[in-house]
């Protein structure tokens, strides 16, 4: 009877063996939780930052030169002052050598008048001649015509703002002593004016002539979009890069010296697939997002276009209507599952 027993036992430990390993629980499928958004189609522009300032030409700059050897006594409107026309900017004196220079003139200019009147006296009395007379008068004019230039020069010590502008520059000190014609002041006058911009050659050559710009200010004030009025491919020696002219109006010039900050927008797509830029990832280069559909995510390699920072076109790989996660891509697996939050 024993002996069954132990058979019978035998028998069973194999089979309670297999049923316990059998009967392991299922594992559960990984469910992850994302964002999603639809893809549409709208029209999205890529902008590019570029640098200028106004271009400073003859029209929209004035310079003051000494008008003759002189002393700078006073500054009255030093660099970056608004300026009226009339103002007095700098105050100049004649230096000794201009004033020897002016008394000698004078000296010169009498005694020639003096030297004309007796040469038609002698003349008249039949003791001079023509030739005499035409000599004396010809010195005489070159005399006085000196004198009359030193004293229109002297006049003029008073430097002052031709139109209204921003002194742009005061080139001098208090106590320089300066030549006839040296700069003093540079003063840019008010008014509109050309700003050049930079732009990578490659992108110049997408520009055209009408295009919108919009424009930046560092005051606070709201953005402006002006057109672009010319287009240069010839690069810069310095910087390389072409350029493009801009009219600043007269309200919005900037201080002397400000450089200038603007948006162009030189790709852009009118009908075009957008998904916002969160949808996108990258694989080595290769662009993708995961499309669900059915509560499953599933990768899909696409071919991006222009974005502006928010959205981002997609040219090939995604339909308008479908559904790719915006959040919690970078944990995604191709095939898993997802759900919204």
């Amino acid at each position: 009877m024993r002996t069954v027993l132990i058979a019978m036992l035998c028998c069973l430990l194999p089979t309670a063996c297999t049923r316990s390993n059998d009967e392991t629980e299922p594992t559960a499928t990984p469910v992850a939780t994302v964002s999603t958004a639809q893809a549409r189609r709208g029209a999205v522009a890529q902008p590019y930052t570029v640098y200028g300032q106004v271009e400073r030409g003859s029209d929209s700059q004035q310079m003051l030169t000494a008008p003759i050897e002189a002393i700078v006594r006073r500054i009255d409107a030093p660099a970056g002052s608004e300026v009226h026309a009339g103002d007095r900017i700098v105050l100049l004196d004649p230096s000794p050598a201009t004033r020897a220079q002016w008394q000698a003139a004078v000296a010169d200019a009498e005694a020639a008048a003096q030297a004309l009147a007796r040469a038609q006296r002698l003349r008249a009395d039949g003791l001079g001649s023509d030739a005499d007379v035409e000599a004396a008068q010809s010195h005489a004019q070159a005399a006085r015509a000196l004198r009359d230039s030193l004293q229109q020069r002297l006049q003029h010590l008073e430097l002052r703002a031709p139109v209204d502008g921003d002194v742009e520059r005061i080139a001098v000190n208090v106590g320089d002593l300066l030549q006839p014609g040296a700069t003093v002041a540079l003063l840019s006058r008010r008014g509109a004016a050309l700003a050049r911009f930079g732009i990578d050659p490659a992108l110049a050559q997408r520009l055209r002539v009408g295009l919108p710009v919009t424009l930046d200010t560092d005051s606070g004030g709201p953005s402006y979009s002006r057109p672009i009025r010319s287009i240069s491919l010839a690069r810069d020696p310095q910087t390389l890069l072409a350029s493009f002219l801009v009219e600043i109006p007269a309200e919005r010039m900037p201080m002397p010296g400000q450089p200038l900050r603007a948006q162009v927008s030189v790709d852009s797509a009118h009908d075009a697939v957008l998904v916002p830029y969160a949808a996108l990832l990258d694989d080595a280069g290769q662009a993708y997002v995961y499309v669900v559909k059915d509560g499953v995510a599933n990768r899909r390699d696409v071919q991006t276009g222009p974005g502006d920072g928010r959205q981002i076109a997609i040219l090939r790989g995604l339909h308008a209507g479908e559904t790719v996660v915006i959040a919690g891509g970078t944990a995604l697996e191709d095939g898993m599952r997802v759900r919204n939050p």
